[in-house]
């Protein structure tokens, strides 16, 4: 096996020696034919030697027909043997995998696409470079990409990747099949009198005109097809899930809690893999008390340092979109996503500082930050000390707008308390101006949202907190109305 890789390595130099472009012009004349002759003979003789037994099914395409082949599902690394059927086409890979000795200068004279997980830029640039090489008439080789993007356990086929399916070009599906048992480990592969191998060529997938404007469509009609070639069901999972399920596990959750189908509710809302993967550093810290890496009720007013009441439960209701009595990470993420987060803005918390400065002069302090607490959550008794030193990040008793600010951005989970109260306030403000029969007085004044009184409270200039006045006091039935 050494002396056919070392063998393969020496063909790969010789093919790639002093070529100008380093990947950006592709090899030609007695350069390519030197790749396609000589790896591809190398790496059916090492596939053999291994043990593999390889039956082939189906029509290869050629170039004009289908300048890209589509392989699922991807489970190992010998899953590199349809290179060895298609003449060595070009592959999507790692750029650090480039750089690696030996495997690197062969893996170079496919003149694959790179792909740098430090840039930024380069999933654009990948699908860039292979809209180029599939829109080139035959001048790039075929291009052979596992659209699953991870490898998995053949059970299934996860969401495929756009790339494949941008360049509005034919494609061709490829299955793989492992029909013995032992194909997880290199070891127990090899370890094996023989490995059968089954590769399938499927018709060529021409896309329609729908199809070529929306490439998620193409993905799924190609993805579907194959799924039901093998005869196994589809999953909106996808490689982020992976990730996922590994920090996860690297939080002391339970791996399954990582599962949220990133692709499918990030294209709904919106959503960015960092911003996510910082929302389960906060769901594991909500959640670490609690068994199965779940949130209920108890730990979800914790973590808010508020007690559990009316109000508490309904927020909480609006995570639980189940209703199961439990809140899971992918319901956390939806929840901060629809519920919260557009109710985080610039506009929205300013006027929750201006609601909480009672008296306007720039600050807020313990007592005012109290007062709206206790009448949001209708516990007049309610200790926000606690809450309320996190927030006060100088310690000096008083809460500035940067701090509020910074506080409401990085815990969105209390955005829907504050804005369903200043909902209830304007209500009640137009109720009352277009109440033409009430007095003045009751007009310049907030209708409480509990019987109880709080005593001994200073009157609000901005008129928000509610007035000890036993006038004011509502029956059950009017809140019940409210």
């Amino acid at each position: 096996i050494a002396f056919i890789i070392l063998l393969a390595w020496l063909f790969a130099s010789i093919a790639t020696f002093r070529h100008p472009g380093k990947g950006s012009v592709p090899l030609k004349g007695w350069r390519r034919r030197m790749i396609q002759t000589t790896l591809t003979y190398l790496t059916r003789t090492l596939f053999f030697v291994m043990g593999f037994q390889v039956k082939v099914k189906g029509k290869i395409a050629s170039l004009l027909e289908a300048p890209i082949f589509v392989a699922a599902p991807h489970s190992s690394f010998f899953d590199a043997i349809i290179s060895a059927l298609t003449g060595m086409p070009s592959i999507v890979s790692r750029a650090e995998n480039l750089s690696t000795p030996v495997f690197g200068t062969i893996l170079s004279s496919l003149q694959p696409v790179s792909v740098s997980r430090q840039d930024p830029d380069s999933r654009k640039n990948t699908v860039i470079e292979i809209t180029k090489r599939a829109l080139s008439r035959g001048q790039w080789p075929q291009i052979l990409i596992f659209p699953e993007g991870t490898c998995t356990n053949r059970s299934c086929l996860i969401t495929f990747k756009q790339g494949a399916f941008v360049p509005q070009v034919p494609v061709q599906p490829v299955l793989l099949r492992y029909p013995n048992k032992l194909v997880k480990l290199c070891v127990m592969t090899l370890c094996q009198l023989f490995t059968r191998v089954e590769v399938e060529f499927l018709p060529v997938h021409v896309p329609t005109e729908e199809e070529k404007n929306d490439p998620f469509l193409f993905a799924n009609r190609v993805r579907q097809t194959m799924a039901t070639a093998l005869n196994v069901p589809v999953t909106d999972h996808t490689f982020e899930d992976c990730r996922l399920m590994i920090s996860a596990g690297q939080l002391t959750l339970p791996m399954e809690a990582g599962l949220v189908e990133f692709t499918k509710i990030s294209k709904k809302l919106n959503l960015k893999w960092n911003n996510v993967r910082e929302q389960l550093d906060t769901f594991a810290a909500i959640a670490s008390a609690s068994k199965g890496g779940r949130i209920g009720i108890e730990e979800f007013a914790e973590y808010l340092k508020l007690p559990i009441s009316d109000v508490l439960r309904e927020l909480f209701l609006l995570f639980d979109r189940n209703g199961d009595g439990t809140i899971d990470f992918r319901e956390y993420v939806i929840g901060l996503s629809i519920l919260c987060n557009p109710a985080n803005t610039e506009e929205t918390i300013r006027m929750a500082f201006k609601l909480f400065d009672m008296d306007e002069d720039g600050t807020i302090t313990e007592n005012e930050f109290a007062c709206i607490i206790q009448s949001a959550l209708g516990v007049p008794e309610l200790d926000v000390s606690m809450l309320f030193k996190e927030i006060d990040a100088d310690e000096t008793g008083k809460l500035s707008y940067d701090e509020f600010k910074d506080f409401a951005l990085k815990h969105p989970e209390y955005a829907k308390l504050f804005t369903t109260y200043l909902e209830l306030q304007r209500y009640q403000l137009d109720m009352l101006e277009e109440d033409d029969s009430e007095s003045p007085e009751v007009k310049h004044s907030l209708v409480r949202k509990t019987t109880i009184p709080v005593t001994e409270t200073p009157t609000a200039r901005n008129k928000v907190c509610p007035e000890g006045n036993e006038e004011d006091n509502l029956s059950t039935s009017d809140k019940k109305d409210d």
